[in-house]
């Protein structure tokens, strides 16, 4: 998006609303209409199972559970209450969801056809008897990729479940807030990303007080799956969680911090800028580049690390283009200070330089300080990129942990980095004319290079031939479910940030 459409997109929003009470978009949270759709929602969450439909028989919880990542927390196949009682509550709180909507609409203009279709695929669940919810209709109004605009705020409420939050598709509601800078604008003008929306949460029902950290249209409740146009982040709530993490790793660690480093744990509409650089090219990089068909978007199962060495393969991606804009920039402003006949950097440009160096920081920290000891040890495919990241470098040289300190050569450490997404760029180039199979065997022997294997491993042992000239499923089977159990620096890590790391669950930008 070029920066004349974001102003021109800003102008088309026109003159801000103001409701009777004196309520803006600005202070939406704190109105009586947000409040009494919030308490409306959580209120019919427990009247909801697993599908998101209220049961006309039966009560109890069900089967409910409660965890992350494919897991989630709630009531489960269960209901509340007899049939009649719950579905007469349910219509009591759609009605005031409904309510609520109608009397918000008009501070959210651009969504007004989304906020104009909500209300109807509400009335089509009650009229349906509260069954398996259909919000197909109001999903395709909403375009929130359409008004990337720094500021502006959205009213969001949809039947679905969240993303490292439950697994239970609950009606929730959320107020958020676009993050899109100027010198985003820009960036994406070189690292087209129509799809990527990066938004600031402003208040949320309990289906968010969790560890997720994403909007996706496909956990939308609907009978249908269309071609998706969207797909948000919250990068207030990963600066926060980075925040508090990386402060805490530091001083467990006795981390010297670099100056800008130690701004950014100071900083958080910094660190946000930060991620929105960061996600922007990752995002994109998922179908670029050099791929084996299609790694990882294609639903299929396969061996965790390949997942793991394809997010990491985008997160370094991220990185090395960061590295890339930095130097040059700074090169420019080198330059200029020696007096050779350069331009000088603009305002936009400066920020681009300053987020550059931030987004290193960025990678390197939240992979090998959270991403390594987040979550079980069953099948941890992020864990492993960060324990993955952390034992490169240090193989390198460029990390150490000596006399129980980590410090790092800062001088070095970003070629290292480069070098590893290198390696993995070219496994990817090579692997499109390999068999599936003997790509996951490459995969495997680049990663067990570097991090460890379980002692027990059947594939660090060499699979048996009966597996190895069978179906891919018996591949997977092999692997076990800590393939790469942690080292002794990251068990001891553990055991010192597990609190700090469980404290982020349902984190705000205004807690850090």
């Amino acid at each position: 998006m070029s920066l004349t459409y974001a102003h021109d997109a800003k102008a088309i929003v026109g003159e801000p609303e103001v409701l009777e009470d004196g309520t803006t978009a600005e202070t939406v949270e704190h109105s009586a209409a947000w409040l009494a759709l919030k308490d409306a929602a959580t209120a019919l969450q427990p009247l909801q199972v697993k599908d998101g439909s209220v049961p006309s028989t039966g009560s109890g919880t069900g089967e409910g559970g409660s965890g992350t990542g494919e897991g989630g927390s709630g009531t489960g196949e269960g209901g509340s209450g007899n049939g009649e009682d719950a579905h007469a509550a349910a219509r009591a709180h759609v009605e005031t969801i409904v309510s609520s909507i109608r009397t918000l609409a008009p501070l959210f203009p651009h969504d007004a056809a989304y906020l104009e279709a909500l209300p109807a695929d509400f009335a089509k669940w009650v009229a349906g008897g509260f069954g398996v919810p259909d919000f197909l209709d109001s999903l395709l109004a909403f375009q929130p990729q359409q008004h990337r605009v720094d500021g502006i705020r959205h009213l969001v409420v949809f039947p679905m479940y969240t993303q490292n939050g439950s697994a239970d598709r609950h009606v929730e509601a959320l107020i958020v807030e676009t993050i899109w800078p100027e010198f985003i604008a820009q960036l994406e003008t070189q690292y087209t990303n129509k799809l990527f929306v990066s938004l600031r949460l402003v208040d949320f029902t309990p289906g968010y007080d969790t560890n997720s950290a994403v909007l996706f249209p496909e956990t939308v409740a609907m009978r249908e799956i269309p071609s998706f146009t969207w797909g948000a982040i919250f990068q207030d709530r990963e600066a926060a969680r980075y925040r508090r993490v990386v402060r805490a790793a530091a001083e467990i660690t006795k981390l010297e911090l670099p100056e800008d480093l130690a701004g950014l744990l100071d900083d958080q509409a910094q660190a946000e800028r930060m991620f929105v650089m960061w996600d922007i090219i990752h995002d994109r990089t998922h179908m670029r580049g050099d791929l084996p068909f299609d790694p990882f978007m294609i639903k299929q199962r396969m061996p965790f690390f390949l997942y793991s060495l394809e997010e990491l393969r985008c997160d370094l991606t991220a990185f090395r283009e960061s590295v890339k804009i930095q130097r040059s920039l700074q090169a420019r402003k080198d330059a200029l200070a020696a007096g050779e006949p350069v331009e000088p950097l603009t305002e936009v440009e400066e920020q681009l330089l300053k987020h550059g160096k931030l987004v290193q920081y960025g990678v390197i920290f939240d992979r090998i300080f959270r991403f390594a000891i987040t979550g079980s040890r069953v099948r941890n495919y992020d864990g492993l990129g960060g324990q993955l990241l952390f034992a490169w470098l240090h193989r390198k040289r460029v990390l150490e942990w000596r006399d129980v300190a980590l410090s790092f050569e800062w001088d070095k450490v970003a070629d290292a980095v480069v070098e590893l997404g290198d390696a993995i760029d070219q496994l990817y180039w090579e692997s499109i004319d390999r068999p599936k199979t003997v790509h996951w065997l490459k995969a495997y022997e680049l990663v067990s290079s570097v991090v460890t294997p379980n002692p027990a491993s059947q594939w660090a042992a060499g699979l048996p031939r009966e597996i190895l000239a069978g179906a891919p499923k018996g591949y997977t089977d092999a692997v076990m479910d800590d393939e790469f159990p942690l080292s002794m620096f990251y068990e001891a890590l553990d055991k010192k940030m597990k609190d700090v790391i469980a404290s982020t669950a349902g984190i705000r930008g205004t807690d850090g």
